[in-house]
């Protein structure tokens, strides 16, 4: 995505080489504005990594298709983009070594927030902004390892909300979402939207998350 030159370009003197040539397995880098959750509408730099521990059947990221880039080019490609707002995504991002990221990004002043399936624990901080989706009611045999964040956005495929009793007390925002399958019809999904939100409806604090991105038609 950028060159040898451009990597160089971007490098500052307090910058560790080590960090700048650490390498990371990624599927795309992209400028959108967030669609779901408690920062839908604002406009932030995606990096979605490669690789996933859990293979959901909703999932609509090829995250075995990916290109292997330095830390350094990561950050030309996006020092592009007027956002100071990065999501680390997937696959699974905490798979990753993130500190290498962390610090060349935060010593240019961005704010960095990850979406993350909970199963590997996250290290204090790392990250501005935690946005945990749990697939246990996929993977009830999965172990939720991070039970701390901003934002818990779970998936709805009809599970008891009760699964997530204990999970609640340690995030501020609890997001249901309906599951959208592409594969699928109009009317099931319609129909999932609609259960989704009449579960909302009897069950505060939920709030509905929808994903308004794919209504726009965009990333």
């Amino acid at each position: 995505m950028s060159s040898n030159s451009t990597e160089m370009s971007i490098d500052r003197s307090e910058d560790s080489s080590t960090d700048l040539e650490a390498v990371y397995k990624i599927v795309e880098i992209f400028h959108s504005v967030q669609g779901e959750g408690a920062h839908a509408g604002i406009p932030h730099v995606f990096i979605r990594f490669g690789k996933c521990n859990l293979q959901c059947e909703w999932c609509d990221t090829d995250f075995e298709t990916f290109e292997e880039m330095t830390a350094a080019t990561i950050l030309a490609e996006v020092m592009k983009y007027p956002s100071k707002r990065i999501i680390f995504t997937g696959g699974e991002p905490m798979l990753n070594d993130l500190w290498p990221l962390h610090r060349l990004f935060k010593s240019r002043g961005y704010n960095l927030s990850c979406e993350s399936n909970g199963t590997i624990e996250i290290p204090a901080d790392l990250l501005d902004w935690i946005c945990i989706s749990p697939k246990d009611q996929m993977y009830p045999q999965v172990k939720i390892r991070q039970r701390v964040g901003d934002e818990l956005k779970c998936v709805y495929l009809g599970q008891k909300l009760e699964l997530y009793e204990e999970l609640m007390s340690g995030f501020t925002h609890h997001f249901l979402q309906p599951c959208y399958m592409d594969q699928e019809s109009v009317e099931w999904n319609g129909k999932n939207f609609a259960l989704t939100e009449t579960v909302v409806k009897e069950n505060p604090p939920w709030r509905l998350s929808l994903q308004t991105h794919k209504w726009m038609g965009v990333d």
